[in-house]
């Protein structure tokens, strides 16, 4: 079975090989085809991959290229992992926002919004050229944001193309194991938008426990979300938030947290990652143990600022080892083998929610198997979720609209409309800054 993983360079790589490494049996992987338009990143990542399947037997057959059309060509599954603009891009859209006094996040807010426009023609043009070279195909979505790129990848592919975040995993874990339970045993009652949900419930053996843990001010205070929202929100909640509803529940913290900081996310990351690729590519010492020691240091800086606003103090050992290879293997398998097998992924809401349309691409618990992921009803949500929800999908469908169209006017509406934008003036001036520092956005006229 071929694997084709576009943004083959990017540092993630070697958790989705690793995953590969692990698996066996009939209707695995056996050949991984890397697509980057930077082949010196290339490089880098697959003499990491070589060392990674020199400890092993049977590892998947690697391949590079620059060429997407050769990449594409004969694939079973295609994971997108792209980055447009890279993390120079990523350190521009928060440094923009910020110098404007508003959130520059990847995913979230302005940063969000400004990641998307660039991102959504690019992922469009890969969707096309899937829909001609590789029919039959899966597509993976890993490119941030995640739920925005899923839907307007799914109005060419339709439900082949199926969005994935370790975000919901990684909670519904840690909910499970403060409770004493097994996470692989746990129903986890999650429903939103990528980056943007909540659990409402955790089942095991049909019984809710939830309730015990919000009831428990000791205990819903000693995992990740109790110390960054504090229980009395959480309480109030009645659910558990995502991580990134922290943007928005403490908006205010966060930007000032943000731009005191000595670097942005973006920044750090950019800085981190160029002297990894550049250790990497080197001829001495492991490109392995390189990327070994960056990757910890990564995720143990994850969401920095965040934390030491709320005094959360740092990560739990347990939340530093990532997951959403696991989460992609899972799904791949599901499908390749018919494993039926639940999993939270990001897929069109066909009337999942009754607050938005079928084609909405949302992020819910799915049933998978053979004929791919299907969303499992859920409640309503309360009405400040729901409010919530819908006004940030009505911004993803202006970013949509701009992308489709290339109107400047409709990117300035998806900014000013956006709930962590809070005027027009300053969206205006956010498109113009946001011009200035990205060429990939001179499509809009």
């Amino acid at each position: 079975m071929k694997l084709t993983i576009l943004g083959g360079g990017g540092f993630r790589v070697p958790l989705v090989y690793g995953a590969l490494l692990t698996d066996r049996g009939e209707g695995r992987v056996t050949e991984v085809v890397l697509h980057d338009l930077d082949d010196s990143r290339l490089y880098a990542v697959a003499r990491v991959l070589a060392e990674q399947a020199s400890t092993g037997s049977e590892a998947p057959r690697v391949t590079v290229t620059t060429d997407l059309d050769e990449a594409l060509r004969g694939a079973d599954f295609v994971f997108s992992a792209i980055r447009v603009g890279g993390l120079e891009g990523r350190a521009n859209d928060e440094r923009v926002a910020l110098a404007e006094g508003v959130l520059g996040q990847e995913t979230v807010g302005a940063g969000g919004i400004a990641y998307g426009l660039r991102t959504v023609p690019v992922a469009v043009d890969i969707a096309r050229r899937v829909a001609r070279l590789a029919p039959d195909a899966w597509v993976i979505n890993f490119t941030n944001p995640a739920g925005l790129v899923t839907e307007a990848m799914s109005r060419h592919l339709g439900d082949r193309v199926i969005g994935i975040c370790d975000s919901p995993v990684g909670l519904g874990r840690r909910i499970a194991r403060v409770l004493g339970a097994d996470p692989g045993e746990a129903w986890i009652d999650y429903v939103g938008l990528n980056h943007l949900g909540w659990v409402r419930g955790l089942r095991v053996a049909g019984r809710d426990e939830l309730p015990r843990l919000l009831a428990d001010p000791d205990l819903l205070g000693s995992f990740e979300e109790g110390k960054l929202f504090g229980v009395d929100w959480l309480r109030s909640l009645g659910a558990i938030p995502n991580e990134y509803l922290h943007y928005y529940y403490f908006n205010r913290e966060a930007v000032r947290a943000y731009q005191q900081a000595e670097k942005t996310r973006g920044a750090f990351l950019r800085d981190q990652q160029a002297r990894f690729y550049e250790e990497a590519r080197g001829a001495d010492g492991s490109a392995l143990l390189a990327w070994d020691r960056t990757r910890a240091e990564r995720e143990a800086t994850y969401m920095a600022e965040n934390r030491e606003t709320a005094g959360a103090g740092e990560r739990a050992a347990d939340d530093l080892s990532g997951g959403y290879e696991k989460v992609a293997l899972a799904l791949m398998r599901a499908i390749a083998r018919d494993e039926r097998t639940t999993l939270i992924l990001n897929v069109r809401n066909q009337g999942t929610l009754s607050a938005l349309d079928a084609d909405a691409v949302i992020e819910v618990p799915c049933l998978v198997d053979a004929n791919g992921a299907h969303p499992v009803a859920v409640a309503p949500l309360p009405e400040h979720a729901t409010g919530l929800v819908c006004a940030v999908k009505g911004v993803e469908r202006e970013v949509l609209s701009a992308a489709e169209s290339g109107s400047r006017a409709t990117a300035v509406k998806a900014f000013a409309l956006h709930p962590l934008v809070d005027s027009v003036n300053v969206a205006r001036r956010l498109m113009e800054g946001y011009a200035e520092v990205h060429p990939g956005l001179a499509y809009l006229g």
